[in-house]
Parts: structure tokens; C-alpha cells; sequence
């Protein structure tokens, strides 16, 4: 029985052994049909079967879209769809997949990606001539390797924000960001130089060249109410700027802090490079030659100080470098304390500004700068004090030294709408967000006179006035102003807005001139629900129409700036409070044009 019991098992085996043989050396077929997100057919799809230790197959698909791969082995299998301008995908084909007649069906939808990055890699270490062998890298987007002539393409991509990084032995890393609005006709162009000297850490003068611009003479950080409103979290846009290394948004301030991780540690100390800091090209004339900084500081105490200072780099000298503004600062206190950097020798001139923190030794040496303001005078500007000068209007606290020395701004386009939302508590992210789509509150500068704005409303920015018994149409509740350069082309000026409920909101535009001459300025149209003419050059209106999904509903007022054709030109957009104990009557900023 046992003999006859084995010899029975041993059968068994044998016949199961043959069966999966049998399984196993057919061979089948692999089809399909490849088509769009519309169902459409894609022709010119190499579809290629890849398997374990076995040669890959291919083919290519029809007009009609469909495609066959004969003498498959029924195993596992990889299908790669590929073509050039259309993403690749890949899908997996299993053994069990095949039907009783050895085939199996593997169709694929392809997404549209013609988008393309290209440009040209030049060499500033040997008079600009074309440099190879960069490696290129768009992230999961992939990697490409510049040729003899300096070019590059990373193609099949999507219109999408991508960063590129451009990286060579024994040449500074250089990162670039494309934005979605980079993308013309499918294709974003990046031209860039590699090989020049590192003026500030990680920044090359090539890098400076496209710098944000200190278009204004303050900038707030922080989140504590120490003077409300204007020092208020809501009033306070300082993280908008360009924070390069370790930085964070605190209670007290924008804080600049020293890369202090286990692996940094090891970073040598350097009094003379930044570890980490803000900066900007601004114009320095004699009315703004004064830098004053207001900072505290953590983690420091008198014995043990912050190490900082502020750098200057004019891009227009034969050859550029970080220049010391006086001598490194020192401070440990947790008291806010308020220091002046001279910039004289600059006036006249667009320089780069670089505010930042030294590492001052080795190993666990962890700081904090707190910057609450960063601001421009022509004389130190101390505690909470308004920028010093001649008020243009009274009461407005704008001085003309101010509006001269205000930089004209280079965008037309502005919007009041937020990517993001946020709030007191964790409102970095969205406040970051403005920087690309060029948001009102972080392009133009928010003077809150008597009253915060609100933030982050899906209607759109939005400045307000007090629930108070004072009427007053000459000085506003709250204003915004940015200075341009208006000639044929941009002169007209287009504000799309709206308010709620029953109430009229006051408004009006007021244009500046160098000299300090003053004009209110009507709209020569409107689409608001009413509108009309009040005291002092305001308008009042209503329109509760508009909202984030519904760009159409706003109303338009539209304002002719022909007149001042060939001039630099303040323009102020403030609200007013023009009527008694009427709530807070809102002016919402979904968006400004200039054309």
C-alpha cells in the first residue's frame, strides 16, 4: 500500500509539474487600444512588453488606436505607452490576465503633455561660451544633460509650476522656478549663466538680476498687536519677501535663524557670508538712504549676542561683490531694539539689499534675529513710529519723501484672490502664495490708518471701516498705494470690486505726483448695482454680486490716467467712512488692471 501510495503522489506531481510547464511555455498576445481624455484614438504609441529576464516586444498602434504584441510569454509583463508630447504611462499585465485563448487586454489613456522647458546654459567662467554636460532636473518631471551647444529640452511635461535645478562638478547649484504663466504657446524658456561668483550664499549675480523688488520704504513681520491696527498680524506682510536658509514667522517677527540641524552643525563659522537672510534690489535716493531695522532676538543674551548686519551689492560695478554696510552688529535681548545701516553712498543707484544672520562658531550654535520692521528713511526711524517727513495730505501719515522715493512699479495686473487660505494662527503658506499671483496686498503697500482689512475672504481682499459715529471723507479708514509709470498703454486704470449689505461703501482713487501735487479721480464708467458721486471726490456704491467662482459678477469702475501720461505717479485706493454708525462698510479687491 505505501509503494503504491507513493507511486500514486509521484504521478500526481508529474502531471502537475507537466500542466505548469504546458502553462508556462505558451506564448499569447497582449492588445489593446490607446486613446485621449476624450476617447479619442492616439496613433504612433510605442507600446513596449517588458519581462523578467526576457528581451522586451513592441509595437505601435494604428489610426484607430489599437496595437497587438504577439509571442508573449503568459507570465507577468510590463506595458510601457510612450510618445513623444503625451505622458507615459505604464500598466501591469499578470498571468491570470490571459483568457483561454492566451490573450490579454491592456488599454491605456494617455494625458497631453506637449509642454516643454528649454534654454540655453552659458559659461561665465569662460566669456559666456555654451556649457555641456549640466545636469538638468525638473524633479519627477525628469533629467536632461545640456549639449555642446549649451541647450537644453526637457520635454512631454505638463503646464504646471515646476522647479529646475542645473547642477555641474565644481560649479554653483542654480535653482529655478517656472511658474504655470511662464508657459507660452506650450514652451517656458530658462536662459541661464553658471560658473559665477557666489556674492550671497547660494546666489550668483546672474541669480540678483531677477531679484524681488523693495518697491516700498517699510515692511512689517510679525503676528503681535503692539500698535493696532497697523501693527497688526493682518497688517504685516514681511514673509512675502525672499527669505533664503533658515526663517520663520513668529509672534514677535520675521525671524532669521541659523541652519542649526545635527549635519549642519559641522558648517564653519563665517562672519563675513550670511547663514541665512532676506534681501531685494531697491533704489536708494536721499529721502529713503537711512536703513533702520527693529529687531530682538532668541536664544542670545548680552554675553552670548546674535551676530548680523546688512550687505549691499551693486550689480552695476565692473565687479559686483558683498559689500558691508559699517561693521557686523551684535545683539542679545529680548527687548526690541532699533539699529540704522547708512546707504548714502549709494543714493541714486538700484542696489541689492541683504539683511541676515552670521554663524558665529562651530557646532550647536543656534540663534534668532527677530525682524519686525525693515524700513527706509532719510533719517533712523525708531519703535513704532510712522515713517518721518512732510505728510502729503494730512492726516494720512504718507510723507512726500515717501511718494518720491517709492520705487514705479513693473506689473499692470494685480488680484485680491488668495491660493490659499489661512488665519492668524498659520497664515506663512498663504501669505507665500501671493508671491505668484501677484497679489494686491503683497505688490502694493497696505497703510492701515484706523482700521485691519480681512485677509482671506474667497470675494477677495478687502479694506474696511470702524462701526463709529465720526464721518470723515478726506482722510481714509485704510488705503493701499504703488507707484507707476503711465503712458499710452497703461493708462487706464480698472478696479473690479464689490461690498455687502445695505449700506454704502465711500471710496475713492487719488493720484500722486512727485512733487506732491494731489487729484482725486473719477471713473468715467462704472457697473456697479448704484453708484455716484459723494464729498470730497469719493464714490459710493453698492454691488453684493462676485465671488471667487464668479469673476463676471463683480463691478468695474474705470479710470482714465491719460493725464498724467510720462509721469511717475502715486495711486491710492482707500476706503472712507462716509456715513454715521454704519458697520464696517468693506471695499473687496478682487482685481486691479492697468492698460
Amino acid at each position: 500500500m505505501y509503494v503504491v501510495l507513493l507511486g500514486t503522489i509521484i504521478i500526481s506531481i508529474n502531471s502537475c509539474n507537466k500542466e505548469d510547464d504546458e502553462i508556462n511555455s505558451g506564448l499569447g498576445t497582449i492588445t489593446g487600444i490607446v486613446t485621449d481624455g476624450t476617447d479619442q484614438p492616439i496613433s504612433g504609441v510605442t507600446v513596449t512588453v517588458s519581462g523578467v529576464n526576457e528581451a522586451d516586444l513592441s509595437a505601435t498602434s494604428g489610426e484607430d488606436g489599437k496595437y497587438t504584441v504577439e509571442n508573449v510569454s503568459l507570465k507577468t509583463h510590463t506595458v510601457t505607452f510612450s510618445k513623444t508630447g503625451w505622458s507615459t504611462i505604464s500598466v501591469t499585465v499578470t498571468a491570470e490576465k490571459f483568457d483561454a485563448n492566451n490573450v490579454a487586454t491592456a488599454n491605456a489613456t494617455l494625458v497631453n503633455a506637449s509642454a516643454k522647458i528649454t534654454g540655453t546654459i552659458l559659461d561665465a567662467k569662460n566669456n559666456d561660451a555654451p556649457l555641456s554636460d549640466v545636469t538638468v532636473s525638473a524633479g519627477t518631471a525628469g533629467s536632461v544633460t545640456s549639449g555642446s551647444d549649451g541647450k537644453f529640452v526637457i520635454e512631454n511635461l505638463t503646464v504646471d509650476d515646476y522647479t529646475v535645478t542645473f547642477t555641474k562638478a565644481n560649479y554653483v547649484t542654480i535653482t529655478k522656478e517656472v511658474a504655470v504663466s511662464d508657459f507660452v504657446d506650450g514652451v517656458a524658456s530658462l536662459d541661464i549663466k553658471m560658473g559665477g561668483t557666489e556674492l550671497l550664499r547660494g546666489l550668483t549675480a546672474d541669480d540678483l538680476l531677477t531679484a524681488d523688488k523693495w518697491y516700498y520704504n517699510e515692511y512689517r513681520g510679525g503676528r503681535n498687536a503692539d500698535a493696532y491696527p497697523r501693527w497688526d498680524w493682518a497688517c504685516n506682510y514681511m514673509s512675502t519677501l525672499d527669505f533664503q536658509g533658515a526663517w520663520q514667522e513668529q509672534n514677535e517677527g520675521s525671524t532669521l535663524q541659523i541652519r542649526n540641524s545635527e549635519e549642519e552643525q559641522e558648517n564653519p563659522a563665517d562672519l563675513n557670508v550670511f547663514d541665512s537672510f532676506v534681501y531685494g534690489s531697491k533704489l536708494i535716493t536721499e529721502d529713503n538712504k537711512i536703513l533702520s531695522l527693529r529687531v530682538r532676538t532668541h536664544d542670545a543674551d548680552e554675553t552670548n549676542p546674535a551676530y548680523f548686519g546688512v550687505q549691499v551689492i551693486d550689480l552695476a560695478a565692473a565687479q559686483p561683490s558683498a559689500v558691508k554696510v559699517g561693521e557686523n552688529r551684535t545683539y542679545g535681548s529680548g527687548d526690541y531694539a532699533d539699529f540704522e545701516f547708512d546707504l548714502s553712498e549709494y543714493a541714486g543707484k538700484e542696489v541689492i539689499i541683504a539683511i541676515g544672520i552670521y554663524r558665529q562658531s562651530t557646532g550647536d550654535y543656534w540663534k534668532q534675529l527677530v525682524l519686525r520692521a525693515i524700513r527706509f528713511a532719510d533719517r533712523k526711524v525708531e519703535n513704532w513710529d510712522w515713517l518721518p517727513g512732510t505728510e502729503v495730505i494730512e492726516g494720512w501719515k504718507l510723507t512726500l519723501e515717501t511718494v518720491r522715493s517709492t520705487m514705479p512699479h513693473t506689473k499692470n495686473s494685480f488680484s485680491g484672490i488668495s491660493p490659499v487660505s489661512g488665519n492668524r494662527d498659520n497664515y506663512v503658506d498663504a501669505y507665500r502664495a501671493w508671491r505668484a499671483v501677484a497679489h494686491v496686498a503683497a505688490e502694493w503697500s497696505f497703510v492701515p490708518l484706523k482700521k485691519d482689512p480681512e485677509v482671506f475672504p474667497s470675494e477677495g481682499y478687502l479694506i474696511k471701516t470702524r462701526n463709529t459715529p465720526d464721518v470723515d471723507t478726506k482722510v481714509p479708514e485704510a488705503y493701499l498705494y504703488a507707484k507707476f509709470a503711465i503712458a499710452s498703454g497703461s493708462n487706464q486704470l480698472t478696479l473690479n470690486t464689490r461690498n455687502f449689505s445695505s449700506n454704502y461703501t465711500y471710496f475713492k482713487l487719488t493720484a500722486i505726483e512727485d512733487d506732491g501735487k494731489v487729484t482725486h479721480i473719477a471713473p468715467v464708467s462704472n457697473t456697479a448695482t448704484e453708484a455716484e458721486v459723494a464729498e470730497d471726490g469719493c464714490w459710493k456704491f453698492k454691488h453684493e454680486d462676485g465671488g471667487a467662482n464668479n469673476p463676471e459678477g463683480y463691478a468695474a469702475f474705470v479710470y482714465d490716467l491719460s493725464q498724467f501720461n510720462g509721469k511717475d505717479v502715486t495711486l491710492v485706493i482707500g476706503v472712507y467712512n462716509g456715513a454715521a454708525d454704519t458697520g464696517e462698510n468693506k471695499l473687496v479687491f478682487h482685481s486691479i488692471d492697468l492698460n
